[in-house]
């Protein structure tokens, strides 16, 4: 399954770092950036996270909300966002069922064996839960800004 721009966003509740939890329909009314990345504090998951970590007040300025999504555990969350300071949620889908919902579970390859794993990607999901924007194969070290510019033009 994948999801395209103008549809429903589907809903999710997954576990979070600090040890909480998350839900699309409990942000309803404002924007949502999920992105989807493979690993807590691997090089490229890093830069990205960073990255929106640096944005972040660009993104509470026009009412957004950032949540990162992998298969790590809320644990390995707590872990990543003391190491590196993140001021967002890191939502973890241990069983993958939102990333497969959202079509970001894919097959991947590396030295010719094939895979399952997490897409790096996002979803621009709007105040009224319809999807406005979907970035795949996204660049660690830009892709922030690129989100933060949609988010603005919303």
């Amino acid at each position: 399954m994948t999801v395209d721009v103008g549809q429903k966003a589907p809903d999710f509740t997954m576990p979070t770092n600090g040890g909480g939890n998350v839900s699309l329909a409990g942000l309803k009314g404002k924007k949502v950036v999920l992105f989807f990345y493979p690993k807590d504090d691997t090089p490229g998951c890093t830069k990205e996270a960073c990255s929106f970590r640096d944005s972040l007040p660009d993104f509470t300025g026009v009412d957004a909300v950032v949540i990162g999504v992998s298969k790590d555990s809320a644990a390995s969350h707590d872990k990543f966002a003391r190491k590196y300071e993140l001021n967002f949620t890191l939502a973890s889908d241990e069983k993958t069922d939102v990333a497969e919902r959202y079509g970001m579970w894919v097959e991947k390859s590396m030295y010719g064996k094939k895979y399952m794993g997490m897409e790096r990607s996002s979803v621009l999901i709007d105040g009224e839960g319809v999807i406005r924007a979907v970035w795949r194969k996204v660049k660690p070290e830009t892709h922030a800004a690129e989100v933060l510019a949609a988010v603005k033009a919303l």
